[in-house]
C-alpha cells in the first residue's frame, strides 16, 4: 500500500517475515512522531532502520517473532501482531500533543492483504473564557475561529489542531492602553496552582510553549490594535492522564500605550528559523530573559 497521509502504515507480508513501514506523520497533521515511541508486537521490538528523507521508520520481523500470534482457518494461516505508538514527554515537559495508538496488523497466507488504523479522535470538553473587571477596565479572553473573524462556536479540539486565543481590554474613558498577557497556565482542575500544571506563557509575557520541539505557538504580529493581543497555541493534553478537560487561567494586564514595552510588559515569541526570541513590539533585548529565565 502506497505511503500517504491517510495510510501512514504500510505492511509487506513476505515468505518468512513481515516488513512494516511507518510514516512519522502518523496522524496526518504534519507533526512527526519520534521513532523511539514506536514499537512492534507484544515484545516491543524496535525499528531496524529510518529514512530521514522520507520521514519513515521500518520494522522487519519474522512471522513468529516479536510476540506475534498464529490463527488457522480452513483457508488461511493468519499471523497477527500490532504496531504501538506510546508518546513520551520531550525534555522536561509534562505534556504530550498526541494520543497513544495501537494499529492491528495481519498477514494472511496464501492470500495477502494489509490493514491500517484511523487516528484516534479525542473530543475536548469546553474551554471557558473568563471575564473580569478592575475599576473601569473590562478584560476578556476569547477562543476565536482560525481566521480570527468571530468567536469560536465549538470548544472541542483534536490533538494536532491549534487554539486561537484573543485577549482584549475595553478602555473607554482611559488614556490609550496596551494589553499584555503576563502568564497563562493549564491545569486539570479550576485551581491554577494544582498539579500537574503547564505554564505556556510565563516570565512576564514569554510564550514559552513556542520554544518546545515541533510547536508553532506564537503571538500574532502586528497587533490589530493596542487593546488586543492574539496568540496561537498548539493543542495538548497532560501525559499519563486520560482526562480530556483542561482549565486555562491567564493573567492580563495593561500599560500606557505611550510607554515603551520593557522586560515587565512584553509579548515575546520564539522564532525557530533564527533561534531567537522576538517581541510583538519593542526592541529584541526585552525578550532576553525568556531564554535565561531571569525575568524581573
Amino acid at each position: 500500500q502506497a505511503m500517504a497521509p491517510l495510510h501512514p502504515v504500510a505492511v509487506q507480508c513476505q515468505e518468512a517475515q513481515l516488513v512494516v513501514t511507518v510514516h512519522r506523520d502518523l496522524f496526518g497533521t504534519g507533526r512527526l512522531v519520534r521513532a523511539a515511541d514506536l514499537s512492534l508486537g507484544s515484545a516491543s521490538c524496535l525499528p531496524v532502520s529510518q529514512n530521514p528523507a522520507e520521514d519513515t521508520v521500518t520494522f522487519v520481523a519474522g512471522l513468529h517473532e516479536c510476540g506475534s500470534t498464529l490463527q488457522m482457518t480452513p483457508d488461511s494461516l493468519i499471523y497477527k501482531t500490532s504496531l504501538s505508538y506510546k508518546p513520551t514527554p520531550s525534555g522536561n515537559l509534562v505534556i504530550v500533543r498526541t494520543n497513544p495508538v495501537v494499529v492491528p496488523i495481519e498477514c494472511h497466507y496464501p492470500r495477502k492483504s494489509n490493514v491500517s488504523s484511523n487516528a484516534v479522535r479525542p473530543t475536548w470538553a469546553p474551554f471557558r473564557s473568563t471575564l473580569s473587571a478592575e475599576e473601569r477596565l473590562t478584560f476578556s479572553l476569547r477562543l476565536m475561529d482560525d481566521d480570527w473573524s468571530t468567536e469560536r462556536l465549538s470548544n472541542g479540539f483534536q490533538l494536532g489542531e491549534s487554539l486561537h486565543l484573543q485577549a482584549d481590554v475595553v478602555s473607554e474613558g482611559h488614556v490609550p492602553l496596551r494589553l499584555f498577557v503576563d502568564h497563562c497556565v493549564a491545569t486539570l482542575s479550576p485551581d491554577k496552582n494544582s498539579s500537574p500544571r503547564y505554564a505556556f506563557i510565563d516570565r512576564s509575557g514569554c510564550l514559552v510553549d513556542g520554544r518546545a520541539e515541533d510547536t508553532t505557538s506564537a503571538f500574532i504580529s502586528p497587533r490589530l490594535r493596542q487593546e488586543t493581543l492574539q496568540f496561537v497555541v498548539d493543542a495538548f493534553k497532560f501525559a499519563g492522564d486520560d482526562r480530556n478537560l483542561i482549565y486555562i487561567t491567564c493573567h492580563l494586564k495593561v500599560s500606557p500605550a505611550d510607554q515603551a514595552p520593557n522586560p515587565w510588559n512584553k509579548a515575546c515569541s520564539f522564532n525557530k528559523a533564527s533561534s531567537l526570541w522576538a517581541p510583538v513590539e519593542g526592541t529584541g533585548d526585552i525578550c532576553s530573559c525568556c531564554e535565561t529565565g531571569n525575568c524581573p
